[in-house]
């Protein structure tokens, strides 16, 4: 496990609070955890738990996921993916079934570009040789020239 990177933790906790507008005291009571706990979590000296940050995300309306990456929890590679998936939950004009069908949809399109990874030419299309057909563009009908009376 990648090791906890508390300091970054903390400022972007504060951050996000300040954004929520909630002051240290409301953070605390609405993740249920100590206003002293919080406060050195935030100033870097504690290393939260992920049921803590989970807690802390639920609070903040945040996706947990995006703590954890703060946190180290989760590797570097994978922020691209928990951010994209942090805007789809926290996008207010969308209820909470589309945004799962949403996020189903871009689960599968992320699998489908793994599987197709180890075929794909540089610009990402696939060939004929990868077992799919490439459409072709459809060639203009020429319009047809009326017979001739022989």
């Amino acid at each position: 496990m990648a090791s906890l990177n508390v300091g970054n933790l903390g400022g972007y906790l504060r951050d996000q609070r300040r954004q929520a507008q909630l002051s240290l005291r409301q953070l605390a009571e609405a993740a249920g955890v100590s206003n002293p706990y919080l406060s050195q979590i935030e100033r870097g000296l504690r290393k939260p738990s992920a049921d803590i940050l989970q807690q802390l995300a639920k609070a903040l309306r945040i996706s947990a996921e995006t703590l954890y990456v703060q946190a180290g929890i989760l590797e570097e590679r994978d922020r691209d993916e928990v951010e994209t998936r942090a805007v789809i939950l926290a996008d207010p004009s969308i209820n909470e079934r589309q945004k799962q069908v949403l996020l189903q949809i871009y689960e599968s399109f992320r699998k489908e570009n793994v599987l197709d990874d180890a075929g794909s030419s540089p610009d990402g299309a696939r060939s004929a040789a990868d077992g799919d057909t490439m459409p072709q563009p459809s060639q203009p009908s020429q319009p047809s020239q009326p017979s001739q009376p022989s």
